[in-house]
């Protein structure tokens, strides 16, 4: 893969901006100038006083800020000192004692897939996210023309729907292993075709799935390179050495990269998953690979401990998150799981040490310089749409990442690699004004982002109980 295609993550620091307040000042004033000679000067004004703000690019919480938005757009994001002049009939938020957070985005998400067996509607449930903090979701694969509406409808509603980015179907093996959103892809030589049809339905992310050979896998790296789109991958028959060789730049779920780092005499022991010494030199060669090539992985921890091994524990089955949901999806998710298999393993004993395996490699990952996305799979059983990004976070902090490192993953690193970084992942002037204050400080301990008194999105108030109510219950 040239260097051209490859994702860098910024690590641009507000300290290196030399005469900073001098040009927000400016910034600011001439965008109230030309806001006034084309009309625009009507657009809301909201303020955030004195707070404090977490910058998602240094991993750190900077005191005294204050937060200028009009309209969609943050305006100004920095010290109280240069506060601009702000018009009388501006929004004020006293942010004292309080956090500012970037909107966060969930990587990995369905708004058709399990939805549809459910007999629920990806509407129905966008409001959750937003409710809880989670302003942008990627969807990582669903039938595309339901996606596509579903992002429609998002768009039109900002006031109570995340922004929504849409994904290919399933690219996978002749009959996909999801018939509902995979599409059968066996031929290299058509893959081109396959992307005329799909760049129509504005996609930003492409995802090969498990059934999926090398020759087709690459090809399809190969096409998304050159049309300039993300192509991620659920590994199966293609194995992660060799997708990673070929230049693919995202790998979704930790068994994308612990199912490829077991060496072959293991596999016949009996509890082998949970007893594997990950530090055996297969598994160290492809960690090493991984951050070599700066390729992404979104570990997805909740849908592994809530579905497929852990969904039979208290904890996790009567979680307060779960009753959140439609009846409908509630009441579907036991049937989906009787259908999959889940949970999956051995004894729970053996279960708990898979996911601690699964853990403890996240955290190799994140040592090694691996970047890491955050993503949860909702609304696959017990992972509740929005609410189980905070599930995911507390995860992640477990697997051995501070809490900096975790929140700019789930801002600013998710929005690089949707190519939004100039608009999402930060708060600062210039960006789209999508930010959660929080009355508790998230650095402190991780389940304090859970402490949402207000979220923004595209500049609109929103708050979390209003948007609940909108969620059906039935």
């Amino acid at each position: 893969m040239s260097g051209s295609s490859r994702i860098n993550i910024p690590r641009i620091r507000w300290s290196d901006c030399a005469s900073r307040r001098f040009l927000i000042a400016a910034v600011v004033a001439t965008y109230f100038m030309v806001c006034h000679a084309t009309g625009q000067a009507g657009e809301t004004t909201v303020v955030i006083e004195c707070c404090n703000l977490f910058d998602s690019a240094s991993g750190t919480m900077l005191p005294e800020q204050t937060i200028v938005m009009s309209g969609s757009q943050i305006i100004y994001a920095a010290g109280i000192d240069d506060v601009p002049d702000i018009p009388a009939d501006a929004t004020r938020i006293d942010g004292r004692g309080k956090f500012a957070l970037p909107g966060l985005i969930d990587a990995h998400v369905h708004v058709v897939h399990v939805l549809d067996f459910a007999h629920v509607t990806g509407d129905e449930v966008l409001p959750l996210y937003l409710a809880a903090g989670v302003t942008s979701i990627r969807s990582t694969g669903d039938e595309v023309v339901a996606a596509t509406l579903v992002a429609r409808f998002a768009a039109a509603h900002p006031e109570f729907c995340p922004r929504v980015f849409t994904c290919s179907p399933l690219l996978d093996a002749d009959p996909p292993i999801h018939r509902d959103v995979g599409r059968a892809v066996t031929d290299p030589t058509r893959v081109p075709e396959l992307f005329d049809e799909l760049e129509r339905w504005n996609i930003t992310t492409v995802k090969i799935y498990a059934g999926t050979s090398r020759p087709v896998g690459r090809a399809i790296i190969e096409e998304s390179h050159r049309r300039g789109l993300f192509v991620t991958a659920h590994l199966g028959n293609y194995s992660a050495q060799d997708a990673v060789a070929d230049g693919v730049d995202g790998l979704e779920h930790i068994w994308s990269v612990f199912n490829y780092v077991i060496p072959p005499e293991v596999t016949s022991q009996s509890g082998h998953r949970g007893q594997l010494d990950l530090n055996n030199p297969l598994c160290d060669a492809l960690v090493a690979e991984l951050a070599q090539r700066r390729t992404c992985v979104d570990p997805t921890l909740a849908v592994f401990r809530n579905m497929i091994l852990l969904p039979d524990v208290p904890e996790v089955h009567d979680h307060p998150d779960n009753a959140l949901v439609p009846k409908r999806l509630r009441e579907f998710w036991p049937v989906y799981l009787q259908r999959t298999g889940c949970p999956q393993g051995g004894s729970l004993e053996d279960r708990r040490r898979e996911f601690a395996k699964y853990q403890e490699l996240t955290g190799k990952l994140y040592r090694a310089g691996v970047p890491l996305l955050v993503g949860t799979d909702s609304p696959e059983p017990q992972v509740t749409p929005g609410f189980a990004m905070h599930q995911e976070l507390e995860m992640l902090v477990a697997s051995g990442l501070p809490p900096a490192a975790v929140l700019t993953a789930a801002t600013l690193t998710n929005a690089t690699v949707l190519r939004e970084e100039a608009r999402l992942g930060s708060i600062s002037a210039g960006k789209t004004a999508d930010i959660l204050l929080l009355t508790r400080n998230p650095l402190d301990d991780i389940r304090h982002t859970r402490s949402i008194e207000l979220v923004i999105h595209h500049g609109l108030i929103c708050r979390p109980d209003e948007l609940l109510k909108k969620v059906p219950s039935e």
